[in-house]
């Protein structure tokens, strides 16, 4: 099966939608604002190339060969509504770009935006390390002053 962005997006639903609880093919009519028969001819097809898997009740399990899809495109979503907002864009316009982005960035341009941003926090970790020891330099008490004049 070729793997496309609505399936990518299919797939990412039902991965967000089970870290809330156990998911059917309602909870993702909902989630992604679909019909019921698109949704049930999604899963169906997701069922037949083992991406999927659903129980007599209806409970939706991605199988590992959809679990990696929506793991890889629901982390670069994540990074890059968080890499968005890092720059001043809105919580909600920051998660609906990365959306579309999430699905057409090349491999080598997601990577190094992953570089950049990972850069960046080890850059303010050691910023506050060095500062933290700054305050501590200068409210230590130093042995060889006799404070009791």
């Amino acid at each position: 099966m070729n793997i496309h962005e609505s399936a990518e997006n299919y797939l990412e639903a039902i991965l967000a939608l089970g870290e809330q609880g156990p998911v059917r093919s309602i909870d993702v009519v909902h989630q992604l604002e679909l019909t019921k028969p698109s949704v049930s001819v999604a899963m169906k097809r997701f069922r037949e190339n083992g991406y999927i898997e659903m129980d007599g009740e209806g409970f939706i399990t991605l199988l590992p060969p959809g679990e990696e899809i929506a793991q890889r495109i629901y982390h670069r979503h994540k990074l890059l509504t968080r890499f968005l907002v890092s720059l001043g864009v809105s919580e909600e316009t920051a998660a609906a770009d990365a959306c579309k982005m999430e699905h057409d960035l090349s491999d080598e341009t997601f990577e190094k935006i992953l570089a950049h941003v990972l850069a960046r926090i080890v850059f303010i970790i050691c910023v506050k390390k060095a500062i933290l020891l700054m305050r501590k330099d200068r409210i230590s008490v130093s042995p060889n002053v006799n404070y009791r004049t």
